[in-house]
């Protein structure tokens, strides 16, 4: 079941992709490749690319994603990361990202374009009222223009990516970040996480 959903989303991405964004799988170099269990293993760990919306502070950034499918996919959400470090309240050190519509309000109707177009609007819009980094949130709230000039500032810092994810690193990630939600909901500022 999960490998034709991602099928047919990498196949209507490439029909009609969501503007500002790109995404696809990470080892496309083994389409030709004849064994046709490496051929769909690649299809669940994918790289993704937003462009920063020119409304917002990141503007002029690019920004990399990694993109995980688990195997029940659709019915459970892809794990979503940034690889390209950003000053945001709801990204983390790490690249996690607190949304919620990849945890508790994930549906088998949502899609990558979709996800995407969701941390798109993100950028612009962010939520310092569910933070995953309380003190960047403050920041949003008191003083605005620091806040931008600072995500203004690590936008425009060529290189500063994180690598992409192995799999001791995924679980490093979530230690970590699972202590950052700790810590939010101890100060009841989080409602909805990526693990």
């Amino acid at each position: 079941m999960a490998l034709k959903r991602i099928n047919k989303e990498l196949t209507d991405l490439g029909r009609d992709p969501p503007s500002s964004c790109s995404a696809g799988p990470v080892g496309e170099d083994l389409v030709g490749d004849p064994s046709p269990a490496l051929a769909s293993m690649w299809l669940f760990h994918w790289q993704a690319t937003i462009m920063g919306p020119g409304e917002s502070p990141y503007s002029g950034g690019v920004f990399f994603l990694a993109i995980h499918f688990p195997t029940d996919y659709p019915f459970k959400p892809p794990k979503v990361n940034f690889t390209t470090r950003i000053y945001h309240p709801n990204i983390n050190s790490n690249g996690s990202i607190c949304l919620d519509i990849l945890r508790d309000q994930w549906s088998p109707a949502l899609t990558i374009s979709k996800v995407l177009l969701s941390i798109c609007s993100m950028l612009t819009d962010p939520n310092p009222d569910d933070p995953l980094v309380p003190e960047i949130a403050h920041v949003y709230k008191t003083d605005r223009p620091r806040y931008e000039a600072t995500a203004r500032e690590w936008t425009r810092k060529p290189g500063v990516d994180y690598p992409l994810y192995h799999d001791g690193d995924v679980e490093r990630s979530k230690e970590s970040f699972t202590h950052d939600c700790d810590v939010s909901l101890a100060r009841g500022t989080l409602t909805g996480a990526l693990p």
